[in-house]
């Protein structure tokens, strides 16, 4: 592990901005890009992830960065204060402030605690499941700091055990190799969470992401309200979040689909632990929708939460066409008023390309309907107000007549 660094004002290297290049560092963009810098020989021998002062052609001090000198996103801003040192208590005072207005929104201490710049910690994911953290260091930058976020960790939330994922394919823009492991503390298996009033069962070794999708609380919620009386027919269903809330609102049958033999174990123990009944089905999800229609298997609420499709620019196409593909799978496993829920948690496909690609899938079933609700991420997933690309996760209810 690396060593903790010492960070100060007086001691840190300074990175100079390209004259006329600091508008939007002022304007409150929490980026500095390559092209913005004066990338000298000293600037690009620094060690990617260190600390640097970010300074105008004039010399005027804006403030405390991370600075990679290979990645196009060459500067993330941690603290306009440029006298700031950046150790342990600064990365505590942060982590305080998101705890704050998450025990705000919350009842309970499962939630995303850190969402990057959106909580002034650029690069850094932490979702917590009581006293457990599960943890993303994206960048070198938060990297370099981890002996320093485990300290912050300690002093403020004394968690049993933190649990590296560092499982992103973006690591590897910034130079860093993929790893999955426990950083601190010990962990004895999964771990247990509560969202909307239902236990679920993370598993933070083997499982997806940072081991449960918190983003979809207030959508799972939603849904919940439509099931009662209704079949359901939960695709993607990883964990069973949306079978469990919709069986335990009063869903007259709950069927949950997902190709993964253990995301199927986590939902059958989430189902015994919450008393309900879901039939748990392994499949591909395309051919598991064309057996049902072939089988005339109709349900009054269908939720398509796929992972993604489009991974990358180059997948747009394809994963547009996946898309359309899923909505019309999907609409024609929906009975007349009945409702069809579509996520897209890929952050290069945009909203409004997501929304023709779904209607023109329902579209092509030969349905129609309306949309009554389109949506984001959970409010444990803010956004930076000048970062609004940020915004990956895209959802939307259609009632289909």
């Amino acid at each position: 592990m690396t060593d903790h660094i010492t960070d100060s004002a007086a001691t840190r290297p300074c990175l100079r901005l390209a004259k006329g290049r600091s508008k939007r560092l002022r304007a409150g963009h929490p980026w500095v890009f390559s092209n913005e810098i004066e990338m000298t020989p000293e600037a690009k021998a620094l060690p990617p992830g260190s600390l640097v002062s970010l300074i105008d052609a004039g010399d005027e001090r804006l403030g405390v960065a991370t600075f990679n000198p290979h990645s196009l996103i060459a500067a993330r801003v941690l603290s306009r204060r440029a006298a700031d040192s950046i150790d342990r208590d600064f990365l505590a005072e942060r982590l305080r402030a998101a705890q704050s207005l998450r025990d705000t929104l919350f009842d309970g201490p499962f939630y995303r605690l850190i969402h990057s710049e959106a909580d002034g910690l650029p690069g850094l994911i932490v979702d917590r499941y009581g006293d457990v953290l599960a943890v993303q260091t994206n960048t070198a930058g938060m990297e370099r700091l981890l002996p320093e976020l485990l300290a912050a960790f300690d002093l403020v939330l004394q968690p049993k055990a933190v649990v590296l994922i560092n499982d992103s394919p973006v690591r590897k823009l910034e130079g860093l190799d993929l790893e999955h492991r426990v950083a601190a503390g010990e962990l004895a298996g999964p771990v247990e969470l509560v969202e909307n009033g239902c236990r679920f069962v993370a598993d933070l070794t083997d499982g997806q992401k940072t081991g449960w999708f918190f983003d979809q609380r207030d959508n799972r919620a939603f849904v919940a309200r439509l099931a009662k009386g209704r079949r359901v027919l939960d695709l993607y269903t990883y964990a069973g979040g949306f079978a469990i809330q919709a069986a335990k609102a009063g869903a007259a049958e709950t069927v949950a689909v997902d190709r993964s033999e253990l995301s199927l174990a986590l939902a059958d123990r989430a189902a015994t632990l919450n008393g309900v009944t879901v039939q748990t089905v392994r499949a591909e999800v395309f051919a598991e929708m064309e057996r049902l229609k072939a089988a005339g298997e109709m349900f009054g609420v269908v939720v398509a939460d796929p992972p993604a499709f489009v991974k990358s620019k180059k997948d747009l196409g394809a994963g547009a066409k996946g898309y359309r593909k899923m909505a019309r799978l999907a609409a024609a496993l929906v009975e007349p008023g009945g409702f069809l829920f579509c996520a897209s948690c890929s952050h290069h496909m945009p909203a409004e390309q997501f929304a023709e690609e779904i209607s023109h899938g329902v579209h092509v079933a030969g349905r129609t309907g309306r949309i009554i609700r389109t949506s984001g991420a959970a409010s444990d997933h803010p956004l930076h107000p000048l970062l609004p690309e940020s915004a990956y996760l895209k959802a939307m209810i259609i009632q289909l007549d």
